[in-house]
């Protein structure tokens, strides 16, 4: 297999215009590779070009299959040398199960964005990218995959189904010229906190920019699972004491409970 080439490589990235996805741009972009990014809303992705002019935008929304295969026609067709996808796109919402104004039809939202989408995604750009000498998919997931966290317990799942799901796939296509790779975040300060009634601990976050220089260089290294040192005592701990530090994060939710019934009766 050859060494990945970011300097000539043509990288997708979902969800690039904000946080991880944002600061992915800004470094691979001084990678001097090519870089297309998609996201839902039209002004971010204008406020990305305007900061990279360089960058091609293409508005999409990875819950919408047909928007999916819209994406890969135009891609493919003006991009024949797109050899990496970042499944980046997702969100996190702290949520109460037994919240009864929570609909039916909103309750999976992190499973359609953080996991159906991306799994949509690879399955759809596959037959572009099996045809390429070196290429990559490169899903991030987060240090939740291992260990549930009870705010968020649709995230949690998501992110849990996105790491096994990125295992099944690196076998399935062992042997073949794409490479899967898996970025392992912990908490990183980015916009994904934004709106939370219950903000979490700024001490306990990772820069994003230091983050994403530990992604580069394991895509330069072909590292199969990339995850800051953090991470790695996180996954260590999770296979010895998994119920302590589950236990340790649903300290947080009865406040996270508290909080949220407080807000919802100052707008009933």
């Amino acid at each position: 297999m050859i060494n990945m080439d970011l300097k000539n490589s043509t990288v997708l990235i979902t969800g690039g215009t904000s946080g991880i996805g944002l600061e992915l741009v800004k470094q691979l972009t001084e990678q001097g590779a090519t870089i297309i990014v998609t996201g839902r809303k039209a002004q971010a992705l204008s406020d990305t070009k305007k900061r990279f002019p360089n960058v091609h935008t293409f508005q999409s929304d990875v819950r919408d299959p047909e928007q999916i295969r819209q994406l890969y026609k135009d891609v493919t067709r003006q991009f024949p040398d797109l050899n990496i996808l970042v499944n980046n796109a997702g969100e996190m919402r702290l949520i109460d199960m037994q919240d009864p104004t929570e609909s039916l039809e909103n309750i999976t939202r992190e499973i359609d964005i953080n996991l159906s989408g991306a799994i949509q995604m690879a399955h759809q750009f596959l037959p572009h990218l099996v045809k390429k000498q070196s290429a990559a998919i490169v899903n991030v997931s987060s240090a939740i995959a291992f260990m549930a966290y009870s705010s968020a317990p649709v995230y949690s799942a998501s992110k849990a189904g996105f790491h096994a799901f990125t295992q099944a796939l690196r076998l399935q296509l062992k042997g073949s010229g794409v490479r899967v790779m898996e970025l392992i975040p912990p908490g990183v300060h980015t916009n994904l906190q934004d709106g939370w009634v219950l903000q979490p601990n700024p001490r306990l976050l990772m820069e994003v920019d230091k983050l994403v220089k530990v992604a580069v260089k394991g895509l330069l290294n072909d590292t199969q699972e990339i995850k800051p040192a953090f991470v790695k005592v996180l996954k260590f701990l999770s296979r010895i004491i998994p119920g302590a530090l589950m236990n340790y994060g649903h300290k947080e939710f009865d406040k996270f409970k508290q909080l949220n019934n407080s807000s919802k009766m100052l707008y009933q």
